[in-house]
């Protein structure tokens, strides 16, 4: 993800975006696009009123005539979309990789010790020196950093690096002896310390192992949330996302929500997943679930489970072991029974369940723990997902379809993990992983995400990796396992009309029609005609929501 400096995103957030009308708007010399009836179709105006709704699409002839006392606009030639919708993000998360040390462009361990040294030095009072983006698989090191290396560079603060996936973090020996980590500390359930060949701690703390150091970190005032989400919100709309799918949040993220939908600050559509069924969850679940507040700003109607680990740090659930680590499954985080408890405690309080699933067994002990669920207490019509599906035996494959699940899958992830995947999985396994068009033949919606931090929040990388299946320099040619490549339409409608569907909003999201909201972007380029190759470098010109613009803000 590139580094945006923050000043200037605070400044872009908290101006005034531009005020709804009281008379109709009129964006003319557009080159629009939108689905309707399930099909893509062409506009080349439209027109939205004072509530920020649309009202028509279509020839600027028409709609010059039926609005004739609209205040007109001109679209000077751009493309217009339905805002983009990102189904599977971390908005607090995207804020913190804004303003700490953002590690996912480095390409070797001495670069990113550099770049820790280098802000340590540059915030002598921050307490603790955090991070997160490393991937020790981008950096060829056929392992893990470890915390000697770390110390080299600053041993006197505590150090805390999560993996660009946030399934692994990356410790100095300070941070390690304030958490009380040594060869005593055994491995949690669902954890695992990375340790020498003598039973030491390297540094490395994998899934739940994690939360030894997490569990000491000052906590999060209302300030920094208030920061973190203020900067995220800026760079959503700089990227053209007007909405996003929230996976994973506290009662006091929501409660950060509320207040900046109250002052009209929430300049994109969350729908918040709550993390877990534990406190937080009878909290918020106390009333219900909180439909459509602010205007449609804010919805909260979901929970976020978590199955396994990921791939990349080898804690992705596999049936059989790692074909590059013969003695590792991965790490299953609950017993199947606790999984099927959760999944009921929510679906009976009227929460939609969204389930991180990686691995192969991962994803089965959810598919399992759905159908028991649902035999038990019911649900099956609240779209219940699983978050990632990312590798699936090809057996469980048709059961998305058959238990009526959402695949809530992130397009960047494959083209991220090309480099390793196949590595971790074998060639037989790899059939069922990132198979999106198994998927979406067998009638299966899949919703379009990035996973931001873990990916560049950007979404035309998104619609870029699922129509191509390469990186951004075409690489591999022919496109890797392209037999699962997405069409333009297909992955357009992942990132719109399906985004919407699988949060329960498609009648007032995911597409520019009438009654809808006028959330809406313009771009400088056809993804529809464009070189395919080129999507990516697609380019924001303006983002409007619910008839307001947000980017550029303040004119």
């Amino acid at each position: 993800m590139r580094k945006v400096g923050f000043a200037t995103l605070v400044a872009a957030a908290t101006m005034v975006a531009t005020p709804v009308l009281a008379e109709p708007v009129l964006i003319e010399n557009v080159k629009g696009y939108t689905i309707r009836n399930g099909e893509l179709v062409r506009f080349d105006a439209l027109v939205f009123g004072e509530d920020g709704k649309v009202i028509a699409t279509g020839t600027h002839k028409e709609l010059v005539k039926a609005h004739a006392g609209a205040v007109k606009r001109d679209g000077r030639g751009k493309v217009m979309l339905p805002g983009l919708i990102d189904a599977h993000g971390h908005v607090g998360g995207l804020g913190e990789t804004l303003t700490t040390i953002d590690l996912s462009s480095t390409t070797s361990l001495k670069a990113a010790l550099k770049q820790v040294s280098a802000y340590a030095a540059a915030n002598p009072k921050a307490a603790w020196i955090r991070g997160s983006g490393w991937n020790q698989v981008i950096w060829k090191l056929g392992r893990f950093p470890n915390a000697a290396e770390l110390d080299a560079v600053l041993k006197d603060r505590p150090v805390w690096l999560e993996r660009v996936d946030g399934h692994a973090g990356w410790a100095n020996s300070k941070t390690l002896a304030l958490a009380g980590i040594t060869r005593d500390t055994k491995d949690p359930d669902g954890g695992r310390l990375e340790r020498d060949a003598q039973g030491n701690p390297t540094g490395v703390l994998v899934d739940k192992a994690m939360d030894l150091v997490v569990k000491m970190l000052p906590a999060k005032t209302e300030a920094d949330r208030s920061a973190n989400l203020t900067a995220a919100l800026a760079h959503m709309a700089r990227l053209g996302l007007t909405g996003a799918h929230d996976a994973g949040v506290e009662a006091a993220d929501i409660d950060v929500y509320r207040k900046f939908a109250d002052e009209g600050r929430l300049t994109a559509r969350i729908y918040a997943m709550v993390g877990g069924v534990g406190e937080d969850f009878k909290k918020v679940s106390a009333g219900g679930p909180l439909l459509g507040y602010g205007q449609d700003r804010l919805t909260v109607r979901s929970v976020k489970l978590y199955a396994d680990g990921a791939l990349g740090s080898r804690g992705a659930a596999l049936i059989e072991p790692y074909s590059d680590d013969p003695g590792n499954r991965g790490l299953l985080f609950k017993k199947p029974e606790a999984m099927q408890a959760d999944i009921e405690t929510a679906l009976k309080a009227g929460f939609q369940v969204n389930v991180h699933a990686i691995g192969d067994a991962g994803n089965r002990e959810v598919l399992d723990a759905f159908e028991g669920a649902f035999a038990k207490v019911g649900g099956r019509d609240l779209r219940n997902r699983i978050e990632h599906a990312q590798v699936l035996a090809l057996t469980d494959l048709p059961r998305l379809e058959s238990l009526g699940l959402v695949a809530s899958m992130q397009p960047t992830h494959a083209t991220s993990d090309m480099n390793m995947a196949e590595d971790r999985v074998g060639h037989e396994r790899i059939r069922g992983a990132y198979a999106w068009r198994t998927v979406l033949n067998q009638g299966t919606v899949i919703a379009g995400g990035s996973d931001f931090p873990v990916e560049s929040a950007n979404p035309f990388f998104g619609l870029h990796a699922a129509i191509n299946r390469t990186d951004h320099e075409g690489k591999p040619v022919a496109g890797w396992h392209a037999e699962q490549a997405m069409t333009r339409v297909e992955a357009f409608r992942a990132f719109t009309l399906d985004a919407a569907y699988a949060a329960h909003q498609e009648k007032s999201l995911g597409s520019l029609e009438p009654g809808k909201w006028a959330d809406f972007i313009l771009v400088d380029q056809d993804i529809f005609a464009v070189d395919p190759q080129l999507i990516w470098k697609t380019k924001v010109a303006e983002t409007w929501v619910g008839g307001r613009r947000v980017f550029p803000a303040g004119r």
